[in-house]
């Protein structure tokens, strides 16, 4: 189920305008939920309404170019700054649906990683797509591989998995025995993805989907799953409070999200007021101590302690075996594959 939960945040109200046009309604920053969006709020979303007095609505979403689309055709548009994934800020931008921004504004493109700009955005956070498991379901040991979590003998239980064809098939395919460095190339022909789609089917019997970030934690506490790909950073809060929940590097999937903004926003000079704010590396730094995302700011990794810079999906031993997100491939072919996808769930 999709979350649409709008929180209202308190803060003084100033009525601004530009030129004769006053904005119609508050600006709206829309990210992920869960603990994540948690920690912006403490890091970013907060800090911003006091130093500048400028009033924050929050929406969260599961992600999706659909989604965009639909927000700036229906012609109502109620969100100004979302948080995007890769492929949806690619085909955002070719597609008009989000905007292109002010880089002056943001202190121009040198001061971040190159991965992280765009014309359209600027990267929000580094992430990554990894194995995780409750390591009380497994006292000699559990997996340490995608071979492993298709093994559903060597470690019996339910998997989660998030539901769609990205990731999932990068990830059958290393089940499957290819090398992470090759997994896109073998994806690039009709036989790789055929593949990839024959191995999800050895686990379908064994999986529950997931569609928001929050719900693999969720999962795996319950016991409704005992092991689960999940966002790196939404295991910080059950890990604090005494969850044996371990993560499996090798084999993950890394990645940068975006600030855009929205076409048809009417509150574009806001939007990337608070995109600078967020971007900023005085800013950035604060967020790694709730939530174990990387920077996108170079000057930003001087105020991150070591002990907590360690437990970043950038850190090199946890890009040790890791992929890079083809952003390229799925760009290419995320609609053609979405629509095998749902047509092979529904099987």
């Amino acid at each position: 189920m999709r979350h649409r939960t709008a929180i209202a945040i308190a803060a003084t109200i100033v009525s601004v305008g530009i030129g004769s046009h006053a904005f119609a309604r508050d600006l709206t920053v829309v990210s992920w939920g869960g603990n994540y969006q948690e920690a912006q709020r403490k890091a970013y979303f907060e800090p911003f309404m006091k130093a500048t007095g400028i009033k924050l609505i929050e929406d969260s979403w599961d992600g999706g170019i659909g989604t965009l689309r639909a927000k700036v055709q229906g012609g109502d548009v109620a969100w100004d700054v979302v948080q995007a994934e890769a492929e949806e800020l690619q085909l955002g931008c070719d597609e008009g649906v989000i905007l292109q921004l002010d880089w002056e504004k943001l202190g121009g493109k040198d001061n971040f990683l190159p991965t992280a700009v765009h014309d359209c955005g600027v990267g929000a956070i580094l992430w990554s797509t990894v194995l995780a498991y409750d390591g009380s379901k497994f006292p000699n040991g559990g997996p340490t591989s995608w071979a492993d979590f298709w093994d559903v003998d060597k470690f019996p239980g339910k998997r989660a998995l998030r539901k769609g064809p990205k990731y999932n098939l990068e990830f059958a395919l290393m089940a499957d025995g290819v090398a992470p460095a090759d997994v896109y190339a073998t994806l690039a022909t009709a036989d790789g993805v055929q593949r990839a789609f024959d191995k999800l089917s050895e686990l379908k019997d064994h999986l529950i989907w997931w569609e928001a970030g929050a719900q693999p934690p969720q999962l795996l506490a319950s016991g409704e799953v005992v092991m689960t790909s999940v966002y790196n950073g939404r295991l910080d809060t059950p890990r604090k409070e005494g969850k044996d929940f371990r993560i499996v590097w090798p084999g993950s999937i890394y990645a940068i999200d975006s600030w855009v903004i929205l076409k048809g926003s009417p509150n574009v000079g806001k939007a990337m007021e608070l995109i600078a704010f967020m971007s900023a590396p005085e800013n950035q730094k604060n967020l790694p101590p709730y939530i174990s995302y990387g920077v996108t700011h170079k000057d930003a990794v001087n105020g991150i302690a070591p002990d907590v810079l360690s437990n970043l999906p950038s850190a090199p031993d946890n890009l040790k075996d890791a992929i890079a997100i083809d952003t390229g491939f799925w760009t290419d072919n995320i609609d053609e594959l979405n629509k095998r996808f749902n047509a092979w769930a529904a099987q």
